[in-house]
């Protein structure tokens, strides 16, 4: 028989939930144009604005939310209609260089970047929306 922590089945208004996403082979520059779009938006609305924006990196960011939805809904139960992306972070990744070979037996250098993707979702059935569009604890 397992143990259940009594810990983890309590909720905890200052809960944070996230998941990281590590080596993702998209551009730092590019990921943080989609992020900003997202941030501070509803779990619901987020889902909406990822499917339909035509960049190739929102499919990442979109696994990303689900993941973090999915952390926050099985470890903490909270609802998936409550929840808010409270951060959403782009860091810079590693560089791979590469060498793509050329006319005449050059070499040309190639690039190829990668960042790490940072999804926090916070419950919001704690708390009460402001006419500032912010939320404050009850």
């Amino acid at each position: 028989m397992r143990k259940t922590n009594s810990y983890r089945r309590k909720k905890n208004p200052y809960r944070e939930v996230y998941a990281l996403g590590q080596h993702i082979s998209l551009s730092a520059h590019k990921a943080r144009r989609v992020i900003d779009q997202i941030r501070g938006c509803s779990y619901e609305q987020t889902l909406m604005i990822l499917e339909l924006m035509p960049y190739r990196v929102c499919y990442p960011i979109l696994k990303l939310v689900y993941s973090a939805a999915a952390n926050a809904s099985h470890n903490w139960d909270f609802k998936k209609t409550s929840l808010v992306i409270s951060k959403a972070e782009v860091s810079k990744g590693t560089t791979v260089k590469k060498l793509k070979p050329r006319a005449r037996g050059r070499g040309y250098p190639i690039k190829r970047t990668a960042c790490h993707i940072r999804i926090v979702l916070k419950d919001t059935s704690w708390y009460e929306y402001d006419e500032n569009k912010e939320y404050l604890l009850r």
